[in-house]
């Protein structure tokens, strides 16, 4: 009586945490899948990252109802990483991504993934929506995909007219439409209906359709999850260039972190339990992705699909999560051949979906409305992944990112103040910086040269050594011959002119 006693004061939400493992599991499956196989790598190395996330990161502090697992935010990257390097490459990059963010979070680096511009990284997400929706349109059809992402979106009108001459492709991309109409219409289904996660119920229909009508469609290929892990083996570079390989080092970690993290701020507002320790959690997620490297699997990011299905189910501890890491474990040990059934259409119109949920088109709008810079930042981002690749279209956010802000930053106002001694009064006011000193020198060349002028500084808040300097040489030769120089008045941040 008393151990029982004991077990529950040790284990008050066992019941809420079991039965939102369950769900969370279901929401997995086909997703963990999914993303490997629009991945470009083995379906098995999904379920070892969803089994990874569930127990090596589910039982580390950070986000205490975050779900993690192999995202379809990261799958345009690992698609291009294995393009270029090869597949056995994976594990290293994944490797070298899981230590970069050990030692992030080792050094308090988290919280700063927060100062990333919010326009950057719902830029890059709809970046990858794009690319992904377009990729997947190929798989839905079982046809070829180009390998770029202008590729992808210039050839869609080819593909179709492909697909229409071809009844198999016809009802292939037919599963794919259907897949997606299924799962946009479970959410207005009944309340225990909804039990089940429309992804799993749309999957599960198209196996059973498969099966039954016997449809010409292609399944997955399974080789068995161990025969799917593959060491990290660093030889496998070869000819590969340092900096394209530090490059993608740099993307997996960057984007891996930062959609955990932002990730982790959106599951904060869902529930009432204790708040993300953002040091900790990057941690959690570099341990995660160690592993998963070590392993040679998918690297791992939060996932707010699942971690919002893990809150909404009652989750109340880590528990709900390390066990959907456990049900993932059974499912990759006891039924394999499970996964041979599913048929790749219906996994490309789930992926299809989760690309479209990826681009924020309210988002956008709302930006366009109050703040224009912001939404520009947003849709250069996503068409800069979408034309050349996801580094770089990340690196030209941030840039832009930095340049709005130093430009928002380097607010001036001049106001000028005919007296009636004849003296013109002229006072700068704000932050002098080099980006706004065209502005500036063009409305004090404006000012007559035959009157005395007295420019007034000490209203600036900053003045760099640029516009400093420009100041200083107006002053000097702005006054015509016989009549007093520009006077400067006193601050800080300048000296005076003679």
């Amino acid at each position: 009586m008393r151990a029982a006693v004991d077990r529950g004061t040790k284990f008050p939400y066992l019941r809420q945490d079991f039965a939102a493992s369950v769900v969370v599991f279901l929401v997995a499956l086909p997703l963990c899948v999914g993303v490997a196989v629009a991945s470009g790598v083995p379906a098995e190395l999904g379920l070892i990252t969803g089994i990874v996330g569930g127990l090596v990161t589910g039982v580390m502090r950070g986000s205490s109802l975050q779900v993690s697992g192999p995202a379809a935010g990261l799958t345009v990257l690992v698609f291009e990483a294995v393009q270029s390097f090869g597949l056995a490459a994976l594990g290293v990059i994944v490797l070298a991504t899981g230590l970069l963010q050990l030692a992030m979070g080792a050094m308090r680096l988290g919280r700063w993934f927060r100062a990333i511009s919010v326009s950057v990284v719902e830029g890059m997400l709809a970046g990858i929506g794009l690319v992904l929706i377009a990729g997947q349109l190929y798989a839905a059809a079982g046809i070829a995909a180009p390998r770029t992402g202008t590729g992808k979106i210039a050839g869609l009108p080819g593909m179709l007219a492909e697909a229409l001459s071809s009844t198999t492709a016809l009802i292939s991309l037919a599963m794919g439409a259907g897949t997606i109409v299924l799962v946009v219409a479970w959410t207005r289904t009944p309340k225990r209906v909804r039990a089940v996660p429309g992804a799993l119920a749309a999957v599960a229909l198209a196996t059973v359709a498969t099966l039954v009508f016997d449809l010409p469609v292609a399944t997955v290929r399974v080789q068995g999850v161990l025969d799917a892990v593959r060491l990290p083996g660093f030889g496998e570079f070869g000819g590969a260039s340092v900096f394209g390989l530090l490059g993608t080092i740099a993307a997996f970690t960057l984007i891996a972190s930062a959609e955990s993290l932002f990730s982790a701020a959106a599951v904060d507002r869902l529930h009432d339990g204790p708040r993300t320790r953002y040091d900790q959690e990057l941690m959690a997620q570099g341990a995660g992705n160690t592993v998963c490297g070590l392993l040679g699997a998918l690297p791992m990011t939060a996932v707010i699909v699942r971690s919002s299905a893990n809150v909404r189910a009652g989750a109340r501890t880590r528990a709900s999560r390390v066990l959907h890491g456990v049900w993932l474990l059974l499912f990759a040990a006891l039924l394999p051949s499970a996964l041979e059934l599913i048929p790749l259409p219906a996994l490309a119109g789930i992926l299809i979906h989760a690309g479209w949920k990826l681009i924020p088109l309210r988002a956008i709008a709302t930006l366009w409305r109050e703040h224009r810079g912001e939404a520009l930042i947003l849709v250069v981002t996503a068409v800069a992944i979408v034309a050349v690749n996801m580094f770089e279209g990340v690196l030209t956010g941030l840039a832009l990112s930095v340049a709005k802000a130093a430009w928002d930053a380097s607010h001036i106002k001049l106001e000028v103040i005919d007296r009636s001694d004849g003296c013109i009064r002229a006072r700068l006011s704000g932050n002098a910086t080099f980006l706004r000193l065209p502005k500036i020198l063009d409305s004090l060349e404006a000012l007559p040269d035959d009157r005395p002028i007295s420019l007034d500084l000490s209203g600036l808040n900053h003045l760099d050594h640029a516009c400093r300097t420009a100041l200083e040489n107006w002053a000097e030769r702005h006054s015509a011959t016989g009549t007093e120089p520009v006077r400067l008045t006193r601050t800080d941040a300048v000296t005076a002119a003679p």
